[in-house]
Order: C-alpha cells, then sequence, then structure tokens
C-alpha cells in the first residue's frame, strides 16, 4: 500500500521541479539585479532667478513670435528665410532623422506583439532499412508564433525611449530651423550692409575723382602744388581698393545666401537672389540697411522659463529621458524572460496526395540569465555612463542657453550707445567738412585739410553702417537665444532631474 503512494509522490516531485527550477532562477536573478542611481548632482544645471539685465527686461514690449523674422519688417529677408526653411539641406536632413526616429518606434512597438511566420519545410533523403534502401520525402507546411511576455516592463521601457527619441528629434528638427532662420537672417542682414557700404564708398568716389579733376587742373596752371595733388590721388586709390573689397565680399555673400536656400544652381533662389541684387551689378547697389528695423525688446521672462522655450534644451531633456529608459529596460535583462510558441500545420511524407496530417504544439519557456562572464553588467554599466553623458549634456545646453541670452542683452544695450554715437560723430563731421570746403574755396586753407575731413567722414559712415548691422544681427541672436517663439509641447520627468 505504501509503494503507490511513494510512486505518487515520486511522480508529483519530477512535476514540480521545472517550477522549482524556474523560482530558483528567479531568486538568484533578483538578487544580483543592480540598482539604478541618481542622475550625478555636478550634472544639475544652475539658473538664476532673474536675469542680469533687470533694467532691459523691464522695458519688454513685444511678445516673442514664431515667425519673429517679420518684425525687422522688410519684405526681402521674409522671402529669404521663407525660402530657406523650404529648401535648406539641413532642414530636410532634420525631417529625414525624424522618419527614421518614427520607423525605429514603430520597430520597439511591434518587439511586444506576437509574431507569426509561415513555414514549408520540405525534405528528401535516402537511407537504409530492414528492407533495403528507401527514399523519403516529406513536406510540412504550417504556421508559427511566439510572443515574449513583457513581464518586467523590459519592451515597454525601450518603446518608451523611441518615442522619447523621436520627440527628441522633432525638438532637434525645430532648433535646426531656428538655426536656418536665424542663419539667413545675418546672412541677408550682412549682404544689405555690404550694398549699403558700397553704396557710400561709390559716392565718395564720384567726389574724390571730381576733386582730383579739378586739383590736376590747378596744379596745370600753378595754383597748387603737386603735393595736395598726389595726396587727392592717393585717396581716391584708396577708396578704389575699398570698393573692389566690398565687392568681393558682397560676391561673398551672396553666394552664401544662395547655399542656404538651396544652392547657386536652384532657380527659385536665382529668381530672388535678381530680386535682391539685380544683374549683381555690384557697381549700382540696390537696398538699403537703415529700411530694417531694429525689433522692439521681445519678453523675456524669467530664466527658468528659457528652459520650456529652446528647442535644443527639450531636445536635451528628452534625450537624458530616453537614455534613463534604456538603462531601465538594460536592468530588466537580469530577470527572467517568459515566451510563448505555438506552431500548427500538416505533415505529408513520400505523396503529395496523401491524405495529410495535422501537427500542433505549444509551449513556453522562462529563460534566466545565471551566469554571462559580466556582459549584462557591462552592458548596465555602459548604459548608465550614456545616461550620465546625457545629463552632463543636458546642463551644457542649458548653460550655452543662458549665456547667449545674457549676451545677446548685454550687447543691446553698448551696441546701441555705440551706434548713437557714431551717428552723431558722423553729423559733427558733416559739418566740418562743409567747414573745411569753405575754408578752401575761400582761399584760407589747402585742400589738404578738406581731404582729411572726408577721409574721416568716410571711415564713420562705414562705421555707423557695420555698427547698424551689429545691432540688427544681435537682435537675430536674440531672439534665436529665447528660442525664437517655440512652445515646448510635452514634459518629461527623468531619474534625478529637479522639478520644473
Amino acid at each position: 500500500m505504501k509503494q503507490p503512494m511513494l510512486n505518487r509522490r515520486a511522480t508529483m516531485a519530477w512535476t514540480l521541479k521545472p517550477f522549482a527550477c524556474a523560482a530558483l532562477a528567479l531568486v538568484l536573478s533578483a538578487c544580483s539585479l543592480p540598482r539604478i542611481s541618481q542622475v550625478p548632482a555636478s550634472a544639475q544645471p544652475a539658473v538664476p532667478a532673474q536675469w542680469e539685465q533687470a533694467a532691459s527686461a523691464a522695458q519688454n514690449q513685444a511678445q516673442l513670435q514664431s515667425a519673429w523674422w517679420q518684425a525687422f519688417g522688410d519684405a526681402g529677408l521674409n522671402a529669404w528665410v521663407g525660402l530657406a526653411l523650404e529648401q535648406s539641406n539641413d532642414v530636410l536632413t532634420a525631417m529625414a532623422r525624424v522618419d527614421e526616429a518614427r520607423a525605429n518606434l514603430e520597430l520597439a512597438g511591434a518587439a511586444a506583439l506576437p509574431q507569426v511566420s509561415a513555414a514549408l519545410p520540405l525534405s528528401s533523403g535516402r537511407s537504409l532499412g530492414a528492407r533495403g534502401l528507401t527514399q523519403t520525402r516529406s513536406l510540412q507546411p504550417g504556421l508559427q508564433a511566439s510572443w515574449e511576455l513583457d513581464v518586467w516592463n523590459r519592451l515597454g521601457d525601450l518603446r518608451s525611449a523611441a518615442d522619447l527619441r523621436l520627440q527628441a528629434s522633432q525638438a532637434d528638427g525645430d532648433a535646426v530651423q531656428l538655426a536656418v532662420a536665424a542663419t539667413t537672417a545675418q546672412a541677408y542682414i550682412g549682404l544689405r550692409s555690404l550694398q549699403s557700404q558700397l553704396s557710400v564708398a561709390q559716392s565718395t568716389l564720384q567726389s574724390r575723382e571730381a576733386a582730383v579733376r579739378l586739383l590736376t587742373d590747378q596744379v596745370r596752371v600753378g595754383y597748387i602744388s603737386q603735393l595736395q595733388q598726389s595726396q587727392a590721388l592717393a585717396e581716391l586709390e584708396s577708396v578704389r581698393q575699398s570698393i573692389e573689397q566690398l565687392t568681393l565680399a558682397l560676391e561673398r555673400q551672396r553666394l552664401a545666401l544662395l547655399q542656404l536656400a538651396g544652392g547657386i544652381g536652384d532657380a527659385s533662389a536665382q529668381k530672388l537672389m535678381g530680386e535682391t541684387l539685380p544683374g549683381r551689378a555690384a557697381t549700382q547697389p540696390q537696398g538699403d540697411l537703415e529700411a530694417l528695423a531694429v525689433p522692439a525688446l521681445p519678453a523675456l521672462g524669467l530664466p527658468s522659463e528659457l528652459l520650456e522655450r529652446r528647442p535644443d534644451i527639450a531636445r536635451a531633456q528628452l534625450q537624458l529621458a530616453a537614455s534613463d529608459k534604456q538603462l531601465a529596460a538594460q536592468r530588466a535583462a537580469f530577470l527572467p524572460q517568459v515566451s510563448l510558441s505555438a506552431n500548427l500545420g500538416s505533415l505529408l511524407i513520400n505523396a503529395l496526395d496523401y491524405h495529410p496530417a495535422t501537427v500542433w504544439g505549444l509551449g513556453g519557456s522562462i529563460l534566466a540569465p545565471l551566469f554571462s562572464g559580466g556582459r549584462l553588467q557591462g552592458q548596465f554599466d555602459a548604459a548608465n555612463a550614456q545616461r550620465d553623458q546625457a545629463a552632463y549634456a543636458y546642463r551644457g545646453t542649458v548653460i550655452k542657453a543662458l549665456g547667449d541670452v545674457q549676451l545677446a542683452l548685454v550687447s543691446c544695450q553698448y551696441l546701441q550707445t555705440q551706434w548713437a554715437s557714431a551717428r552723431q560723430r558722423e553729423a559733427v563731421l558733416q559739418r566740418t567738412l562743409g567747414f573745411a570746403k569753405d575754408r578752401y574755396e575761400a582761399g584760407y586753407a589747402s585742400y589738404l585739410e578738406e581731404l582729411d575731413a572726408q577721409r574721416n567722414l568716410f571711415a564713420v559712415q562705414q562705421e555707423v553702417i557695420r555698427l547698424r548691422q551689429s545691432q540688427l544681427e544681435n537682435a537675430v541672436q536674440l531672439y534665436q537665444a529665447l528660442g525664437g517663439g517655440w512652445q515646448k509641447a510635452t514634459s518629461v520627468t527623468v531619474t534625478g532631474t529637479p522639478e520644473k
């Protein structure tokens, strides 16, 4: 009576042995599970409570808009920025990266779904048996299915990481568009500045040529010495050299602007350039830098708000969150993987018209890592280091963003002061030139005095134009530093990062 009872117990013990082994593997895996550390404290960005330029911040007048370049009031600038945003190679490349990230998200999502495939094994063989040589042909069409149960949310973390990378790629595309718009605006401002400088140089050249002709006649009759004539000729050649330099710079700026908007072979860019710089005629430049208005200082807000207004900061934060999810998924690799499998098909042997036999199978597996030679730990440590690198990259982006805004604010104040002083000096030198001309025509002074006044006036006129260019370019930099009207679409949480 005791023997059957012992057999039943032995059979039950044998049946429960796989479950006991799986439970033991689960316990061992859980004991060796690494701990996810917090983001290093040194990776936390320090954000000031307010901008240093408090006085300037109190004078905000304009709300920052997404089409910020329209605040300059120049139709040509609007056209060039719009064309660059459509045709810039950098923008198109960024859009392709977004498509790649979207495909990777679909790939990560597919890993959590059951995988079904069709199979058609066909075999033929000859073997020696009791009846001699026999040839066997078999055909077994069927379906196979497998599904990894996401018990520990490893696949879910991988999908979340892919989703965050897609958002980061979209934010990166917005950052690229902002950079392209800013670069195009600065290139257009530089082109208009060179046109204005060239216009001033050509006007100066005409007056110098007229003066040289008059002095040549006066030298011929002995009214003045050749010293005044030679000085006037030297100044004339100096202006001609300046024109050549400005013409070369204008041509380079033209090519740079074309490259931003699709290249020198693009018909749309060439047509727009023909409107901006008709016939590429550097001898008769069109456009006036003064036609571009210096926009009012845009609304700044608090420094902490900048973290929500710049796409490059959002990209860095999303990349940090993605690396955090990747680290969690790598940690789950230490735990057992549970999979289910099934197959269903038919078996035909030696004849296709043979009545097929239905075959099927169901199964499951628990794969628990017990020893990997340090491979899993190394992968986890690498993912942890990558997460820390993303944290420091986020900190660096925030530091640069705060510095960009502060530098642009400081430059606004000092460039305005310099430009106003240069305009006052230009007005003074205009009067000085008039006095020098009157003294020369009245015979109280030589032409060298008038020539010196012309030289000083020409220099300050060019300086006024360059300072206006610097003001406009700094306004572009401020718009870019403030995010160009971009608004953050989502909010993410990363282990160890401060609450926003």
